[in-house]
C-alpha cells in the first residue's frame, strides 16, 4: 500500500476512535449543561451518601485528601513528562516520547477548555470536606489520570516483558478508578463529572495512540545503503 494511503487510513481510524468514544461525553455534557433533573438528582444523592460515608471515617478522609494532592493533574503530567524524557534518553525512542508528551499536554489544555465551556458548579455540601476551584465537568483528576494511564502504557509497551504487559495496564486501571472514587468521596465532583472525565481521557489518548501507531507503521523504512567494494 502506498505510504500516503496508509497514513490516511491511520488518521481515519484515529478519528473514528475519538468520535466513537467522545459521543457519550458530548451527550453527558449536553445533559449537564441543560441541567437534566434526573441526572442532577442522581448526582446529588450519590455525592451526599459518599461524603457522609467519608465524614464518618476520618482516616479515610485523610487518605483521600493526600491522594487528591498526589494525583493532581499538574503532578500527573509532570511525572508523565519525566517518564517520556527517561524513555527518550535511556531507550532512544524520541518519536514515541514526543508523541506522549504532546498527548499529555494537549489533553490537559482541551480538558480545561471544556471545563470553561460547560462551566458546571461544584457540588454544594454542608460542612464540605474540600474546596476545589474551577468548573466541575469534566473532572480534571479523572481525565488526566485516564490520559496518563493510556498514554504511558502505550509509550512503555515495547519495553515491557510478558508479565509487565499485564501488570502495567492493571496498575494504571486501579489508579484511575481510585482517583475517580476519590473525587466523589470527597465531594469535589459529581459522579457524572468523573464518568465524563474518564471517557474524555480515554477518547483523547486512545485516538492519539491509534493515529500515532498507524502513522508509525506506515512510515517507509529506508533501505540500507550497500557497502562499496574496493
Amino acid at each position: 500500500m502506498h505510504p500516503w494511503r496508509a497514513r490516511r487510513r491511520a488518521l481515519l481510524r484515529a478519528a473514528a476512535v475519538g468520535v466513537g468514544v467522545s459521543v457519550p461525553v458530548f451527550v453527558l455534557a449536553y445533559l449537564v449543561r441543560a441541567g437534566a433533573p434526573g441526572l442532577q438528582h442522581a448526582d446529588e444523592s450519590v455525592v451526599f451518601a459518599a461524603t457522609t460515608f467519608t465524614r464518618e471515617h476520618e482516616p479515610l478522609r485523610d487518605v483521600l485528601i493526600a491522594w487528591q494532592e498526589v494525583f493532581h493533574p499538574r503532578w500527573v503530567n509532570i511525572a508523565g513528562v519525566a517518564v517520556c524524557a527517561w524513555v527518550w534518553r535511556r531507550h532512544a525512542l524520541p518519536g514515541r516520547a514526543v508523541w506522549a508528551v504532546g498527548t499529555l499536554l494537549a489533553s490537559w489544555g482541551l480538558t480545561n477548555l471544556l471545563k470553561a465551556v460547560i462551566d458546571r458548579a461544584r457540588p454544594v455540601i454542608d460542612d464540605a470536606l474540600v474546596h476545589a476551584p474551577g468548573g466541575s465537568f469534566p473532572s480534571g483528576h479523572a481525565t488526566a489520570s485516564a490520559v496518563a494511564g493510556v498514554t504511558l502504557t502505550v509509550l512503555l509497551w515495547p519495553l515491557l516483558g510478558a508479565r509487565a504487559r499485564v501488570l502495567v495496564p492493571g496498575l494504571a486501571a486501579v489508579l484511575v478508578v481510585a482517583t475517580c472514587a476519590d473525587r466523589v468521596l470527597l465531594g469535589a465532583h459529581f459522579p457524572s463529572d468523573v464518568v465524563g472525565g474518564l471517557l474524555l481521557g480515554a477518547a483523547m489518548a486512545g485516538a492519539s495512540a491509534v493515529g500515532y501507531l498507524g502513522l508509525s507503521s506506515s512510515s517507509p523504512v529506508p533501505h540500507p545503503v550497500a557497502e562499496e567494494r574496493p
